[in-house]
C-alpha cells in the first residue's frame, strides 16, 4: 500500500519506518513544528524523507497541502498522530481509504485530552489504545479497525502507559493497514453515536498536580502516579518551597492514630510516610529545589509536616 504519513513526535517516525520494513511505500510526509518534548523533530522527519525518497512538507496548515497532494501519484491511505491542527474531511477524501488517526484511549469512551492521567485518576483497571478512521471535524470519532489493552492498577504510572503506546502505535499502524489491504471494508467495531457510551476528557494543566492532604491515601497515589513523567508531576509544600512526588505506594500498618494531613510519621531509609484524608503513604523519591532526592534526605524529623 501507499501510505502517506502526517504527524510529530518519534511515533509517527518509528511508524514510517515499521511500515516501509514490511513492504508498504511511504511517499509522502507531512509535519509541523515539534513541541520541546519530542525526540524526533521537523528535521528528522525531513532527513528520513530524504532518506526514502519521499515528499516532504512541513506546515501547521494542512489546507495548504491539498493541490500537493492531488499532483502526486494517488496514495491509498495516510496515517497521523500528534499533528498541530485539525484535519479537515477535504484532506482526508485525497485518500481513497482515508485517514487513520491513533487515540490513546478505549473509544467510544476516553475521548479527548489526557486520556491516560484520567483513567488512572478514574481508578480503571485498563487503558485503551485505538487505531481509527478519521472524521472531519469530530473528536476520535470514527470506525475502529484495530485496537489493544493494557492491564493497569493503583500503583501503575502514566510513564509507562506512554512507554507503551509509544511501542505499539507504530504496530497497531501497521496491523490497520494490513487489514484494510487485504479488505478494504474491515472494521473491528463501529463507533457508538449514543452519547451516554462516550466520556469526553478535557486538558490538564500543572496546576492539577496540586496535592490535597485531606483527601485518601489512594486518591493522592492515584493523583502522583497519574501527573507522573512527562507530566509535570504531584506536588506540595515544604518549608514554602515546591515538592514535587514521583514515587510512592500505600503503606499499611494498622496503626492507630490522631495527626493532621500533611504530618510525616516516619523517617526510613530512603523514604518518608505521610498522613493523609485517609490512610498514610509511603514517599520514596521527590524533587525539591531542581534535584531528584530521596526524601529522607531532605525530611529528618516528624515534627515537619507537608502542606
Amino acid at each position: 500500500m501507499r501510505v502517506a504519513a502526517i504527524g510529530r513526535t518519534e511515533i509517527i517516525y518509528e511508524t514510517i519506518e515499521l511500515l516501509i520494513k514490511n513492504g508498504h511505500e511511504v511517499p509522502l510526509i507531512i509535519t509541523a513544528k515539534e513541541a520541546p518534548e519530542y525526540t524526533k523533530t521537523a528535521q528528522d522527519l525531513k532527513e528520513l524523507a530524504v532518506k526514502i525518497g519521499a515528499d516532504f512538507i512541513q506546515t501547521a496548515k494542512i489546507l495548504t497541502t491539498v493541490e500537493k497532494i492531488k499532483s502526486l501519484p494517488k496514495m491509498d491511505i495516510a496515517v497521523s498522530i500528534n499533528y498541530s491542527g485539525i484535519i479537515p474531511q477535504e484532506v482526508i477524501d485525497l485518500f481513497p481509504l482515508g485517514i487513520l488517526n491513533s487515540h490513546g484511549g478505549d473509544l467510544p469512551r476516553y475521548r479527548g485530552n489526557a486520556c491516560q492521567a484520567w483513567a488512572i485518576l478514574n481508578g480503571e483497571d485498563k487503558i485503551g489504545l485505538c487505531v481509527h478512521s478519521m472524521i472531519g471535524g469530530e473528536l476520535d470519532n470514527g470506525d475502529i479497525i484495530a485496537r489493544d489493552y493494557y492491564d493497569i492498577d493503583l500503583n501503575t504510572k502514566v510513564t509507562e502507559i506512554w512507554n507503551w503506546m509509544a511501542k505499539r502505535t507504530p504496530e497497531l499502524f501497521l496491523e490497520a493497514v494490513e487489514k484494510l489491504k487485504k479488505d478494504k471494508n474491515y472494521v473491528l467495531e463501529i463507533q457508538s453515536k449514543d452519547p451516554k457510551d462516550a466520556l469526553r476528557c478535557y486538558p490538564r494543566i500543572p496546576e492539577d498536580g496540586r496535592i490535597d492532604w485531606n483527601k485518601s491515601n489512594i486518591e493522592i497515589l492515584r493523583l502522583i502516579n497519574a501527573s507522573n513523567r512527562p507530566y509535570a508531576g504531584a506536588f506540595c509544600e515544604f518549608k514554602g518551597e515546591k515538592l514535587i512526588i514521583w514515587d510512592a505506594e500505600i503503606v499499611s500498618d494498622n496503626e492507630n492514630y490522631l495527626a493532621i494531613a500533611g504530618q510525616v510519621t516516619y523517617i526510613g531509609e530512603n523514604y518518608i510516610e505521610v498522613v493523609t484524608g485517609k490512610g498514610k503513604l509511603r514517599i520514596k523519591e521527590v524533587e525539591y529545589e531542581g534535584s531528584i532526592i530521596a526524601p529522607n534526605s531532605l525530611i529528618k524529623s516528624i515534627r515537619k509536616r507537608l502542606r
